[in-house]
């Protein structure tokens, strides 16, 4: 199957072509100031296997669940860096980020204004439902992966464990932009609000974008190497 991107494609152009895929690249440990290099050249410099980062920035890109036969050639290693890399950017960076942002751009006449105290409430419990979801990965499931690249089958584990624990930790940050378009209460324009609610979409399609890495890439793949190793042990 012929893909967009190529071992030979500018990182440039990647990014350039869409500017989404920056914080992508940036999970994979590849900083900016690439000047003219290819993705083989980025790759090597940073010791990062080239085809399983093409292969992700590939699926991101035309949203293609049918990835069975690229599997083989993935580097889940490389993978797991990819998605813990991200956990660490949401949990220690973006979302304290957006809460800093959030305080300041919600104005109270009092520091015990419900209206805030409420808001920030939400978002507090959003951030500590994400925290749980993503330490699930980090503590269970990437250790239970790494076992098995070892040959290491476990009897009591599977990832269809983990599909089935995957809760959906978009759709409540998704809320939080409703309640602010909806029925925040202001009488004038508030630009500072504004700059959250950017914040808030971009951060909703980046962990829509991370999920559908984990639900439609990751763990297919996992589930091959499962199935080999089933194989040999029965």
């Amino acid at each position: 199957m012929k893909h967009k991107f190529t071992a030979r494609s500018r990182m440039f152009d990647i990014i350039s072509d869409d500017a989404s895929l920056l914080s992508s690249v940036s999970r994979f440990g590849i900083s900016l100031g690439l000047g003219d290099k290819t993705v083989q050249e980025a790759c090597t410099v940073n010791d990062i296997d080239c085809n399983t980062f093409l292969s992700v920035i590939n699926f991101l890109t035309e949203g293609n669940v049918e990835l069975q036969e690229e599997f083989n050639e993935v580097n889940l290693e490389t993978v797991i860096g990819f998605l813990k890399n991200a956990h660490s950017y949401f949990i220690s960076y973006k979302l304290p980020l957006i809460r800093e942002k959030l305080n300041d751009a919600v104005p109270v006449d009092e520091p015990t204004d419900p209206y805030k105290i409420v808001l920030l409430n939400f978002f507090d419990e959003y951030v500590d439902e994400v925290k749980k979801h993503m330490e699930y990965e980090d503590k269970t499931v990437f250790p239970y992966v790494l076992n098995l690249l070892k040959g290491e089958l476990s009897t009591d584990y599977k990832i269809l464990d983990f599909e089935d624990h995957h809760t959906d930790v978009d759709s409540k940050i998704a809320e939080l932009k409703n309640i602010l378009i909806k029925y925040h209460p202001s009488n004038s324009v508030n630009y500072k609000l504004n700059d959250v609610l950017f914040d808030l979409l971009g951060c909703e399609r980046d962990l829509a974008m991370h999920n559908m890495v984990e639900d439609h890439f990751f763990v297919p793949a996992v589930e091959v190497i499962e199935r080999k190793l089933s194989k040999l042990t029965n």
